[in-house]
């Protein structure tokens, strides 16, 4: 499997609420504009897979790779943390 970039990627939501996914990336995903995806939040993230969700599976699936990288739920919310704070400043920089 294709292992993708966490780089940030800046895309504009339109007026009516519309995105568009850069090429590259539906490309990668395997997107056509058929494909539906699932949205959804965690905490202030937001998330789109093309895939169905099953919760409880993914939920097991995620808890197993933290526990594989010896990871916690607080360690995961800290980088989200310094993530958004990291984007926050470079749009103030690109604005």
């Amino acid at each position: 499997m294709e292992v993708l970039t966490t780089a940030k990627r800046l895309i504009k939501m339109r007026s009516r609420g519309q995105l568009t996914i850069p090429l590259d990336l539906r490309e990668a995903l395997h997107l056509t504009d058929e494909t539906p995806l699932n949205v959804f939040t965690i905490g202030n993230v937001l998330v789109m897979t093309p895939k169905r969700l099953q919760r409880a599976p993914l939920a097991a699936e995620v808890e197993r790779e933290m526990r594989r990288q010896g990871l916690t739920l607080e360690d995961l919310l800290k980088d989200l943390r310094e993530q958004r704070e990291r984007y926050l400043a470079e749009a103030d920089v690109e604005d």
